[in-house]
């Protein structure tokens, strides 16, 4: 397999992942956490969305036919949650929420959450990093393909947990007045964007 077409693969998930972009967010929701947790965030979301890229890499077009399920109506979907995070972003409902829990155990399972919502899905793994992986797989179609295109996303995901793990830095150079200045900043632009990919999705379902 050619080289440019390896270096083609990498730099379109990479550019669709967009970890750089994320870490403002990712700073705004784990603002609460300590070091440990962030980093624990972190690794569980990028093992996440790498399983669920991989997987759609391997039978992502199988599984879209038998649940009857299409990219936009996906987008869609997505669309409307990052809306409601963002909501809750810029009026600092997630913040408040966060210092309420108290118990260990409950601590630990939202934890797992935001790792998995919206970390995981749809940030690193949504419509768009989930359509990339179902197209390239048409190229990668060999068994021996297949193994490199997954190595590909390993790769993506290793660099996005390195990024991740580089924000505690910068976490701890703006502090909490930053954090609430980011939260809404962020919130809003999180916002537009959860309104252009639901606009989007719904485009595409209207006029198929």
């Amino acid at each position: 397999m050619p080289s440019v077409d390896l270096l083609s693969a990498f730099t379109t998930l990479f550019v669709i992942v967009d970890p750089i972009a994320l870490v403002p967010i990712f700073l705004v929701m784990t603002s609460w956490m300590t070091v440990a947790e962030k980093r624990s965030v972190a690794l569980y979301s990028t093992l996440v969305a790498g399983a669920i890229l991989i997987l759609f890499a391997v039978a992502g077009s199988g599984i879209l036919s038998v649940l009857g399920i299409t990219l936009p109506a996906f987008r869609l979907a997505g669309g409307l949650l990052l809306f409601w995070i963002a909501f809750e972003m810029v009026f600092t409902k997630r913040q408040d929420r966060k210092e309420a829990v108290v118990e260990e155990s409950l601590r630990a399972q939202e934890l797992r959450n935001i790792a998995v919502f919206p970390l995981a899905v749809p940030m690193l793994s949504g419509p768009g990093a989930i359509s990339a992986a179902v197209v390239l797989a048409t190229d990668f179609h060999s068994p021996l393909a297949r193994l490199i295109l997954i190595g590909i996303i390993v790769v993506v995901m290793g660099l996005t947990l390195a990024v991740f793990y580089a924000a505690e830095p910068v976490d701890r150079l703006i502090g909490q007045t930053g954090r609430l200045v980011f939260s809404r900043l962020f919130g809003v632009l999180l916002a537009a964007l959860a309104v252009q990919i639901a606009a989007d999705g719904a485009r595409a379902l209207l006029n198929p």
